[in-house]
């Protein structure tokens, strides 16, 4: 029985043993993926939602009353400044202007009338055979008559101006939007005829907020050899505009309450893509200086924190968490928290624990951001 105890005991100390030099032996390093963190000047940009307008997009509505006689043009077709749009039917309007005329040469006549008899009570006068009375009012029935001309003539322009607005005409070059109403449709004054664009540049309206606002105006006063703030615009399918625009003004005030101001930013539009009514949304770059990236595989999300593997002087892994202080595509951009010349632990994040030797492969930074963005 005693020797039974002994063998176990001995088989038990040689366990111990060997369990103790397997802890005791160096664990081999572990080859991964390492960046060396730098600080370096980050390009990123921010988004805001656009109102996309044209610069020009007016209402066509009717000057005069009647029924709509012809229609020159169809819905979405570019048109001509000047160029005929919609006729109303102009019969009683050429009447009116046939009555003008006619009332205009009577007036005229009465007029010429009146300038005679003026020139026969002078002579009378001279010859003393009327008193200077009669002469006057001669004259005063004259300046009737010529007043009454200028009377028949301004009613003379007012109807030719009536029959010259039955003939409706593009007021600039654009595009026609739709047109509601039919040949033969009775149209009162005002009526809505269709709208025009001219779309061969947009207006981007977007707003910013008051924090914003101030740090554009400091860039802009700090740099003064930049006149206009070159931005970009992403179209509502997350595709970016081929054309490059401006940012040209801003309004007066801020928004009571919001504390946002809008600003406008003007767009060509050569390819006639763009359309009034439209949204998407501008990207306005922006800089970031001296500033420190970490590629978003090299993050671990734990309880809303980001951490990543740091290794020590000894290229052993330590878990820090830090501060980001935005995302950029795949990047995210330290606020605090991790510092220039550190070494992150690049992929593998997933198994990895803190302690782990590690044999560093270097991986540049400036050919990941290369990669990624």
């Amino acid at each position: 029985m005693r020797k039974s105890f002994f063998g176990c005991g001995l088989i038990c100390l040689i366990v111990l043993v060997a369990c103790s030099k397997k802890e005791n032996t160096p664990q081999k390093p572990v080859s991964l993926a390492v960046l060396e963190l730098k600080e370096q000047d980050v390009e990123d940009y921010d988004l805001y939602v656009a109102d996309i307008q044209a610069v020009k997009n007016v209402e066509i509505r009717t000057k005069v009353a009647g029924f709509l006689e012809q229609i020159f043009v169809d819905e979405g077709k570019k048109v001509s400044k000047g160029q005929a749009l919609f006729k109303i039917n102009d019969l009683e309007y050429k009447a009116e202007v046939a009555t003008a005329n006619a009332n205009l040469q009577t007036a005229i006549a009465e007029a010429r009338t009146a300038e005679i008899e003026v020139e026969r009570v002078k002579l009378l006068v001279e010859k003393k055979v009327v008193s200077d009375v009669e002469l006057k009012m001669a004259e005063a029935k004259w300046k009737a008559a010529l007043a009454k001309v200028e009377e028949a003539r301004a009613e003379l322009q007012k109807a030719e101006l009536k029959l010259s607005y039955t003939t409706i005409t593009a007021p600039f070059d654009g595009l026609i939007d739709r047109i509601p109403l039919k040949i033969g449709s009775l149209l009162q004054e005002g009526t809505l005829l269709t709208t025009i664009s001219d779309n061969s540049f947009m207006y981007a309206y977007f707003k910013i907020t008051e924090n914003e606002y101030l740090e554009y105006m400091k860039k802009r006063q700090a740099d003064t050899s930049v006149k206009q703030q070159i931005i970009k615009l992403m179209l509502s399918d997350n595709s970016i505009y081929a054309y490059e625009g401006v940012i040209e003004t801003l309004e007066g005030d801020f928004e009571g309450g919001a504390g946002s101001i809008a600003f406008r930013a003007k767009f060509p539009n050569p390819d006639r893509l763009l359309k009034h009514g439209a949204t998407g949304k501008v990207r306005v770059p922006r800089k970031f200086q001296k500033s420190i990236l970490v590629p978003q595989k090299a993050v671990l999300e734990i309880q809303d924190k980001n951490y990543v593997y740091v290794l020590d002087n000894n290229n052993k892994t330590k878990l820090r968490s830090f501060v980001p202080m935005r995302r950029r595509e795949n990047f995210y951009i330290v606020k605090s928290g991790l510092k220039a010349g550190e070494k992150i632990v690049l992929e593998g994040i997933q198994d990895l624990k803190e302690g782990i030797s590690v044999s560093p492969k270097i991986i540049p930074i400036d050919s990941l951001v290369a990669e990624n963005l």
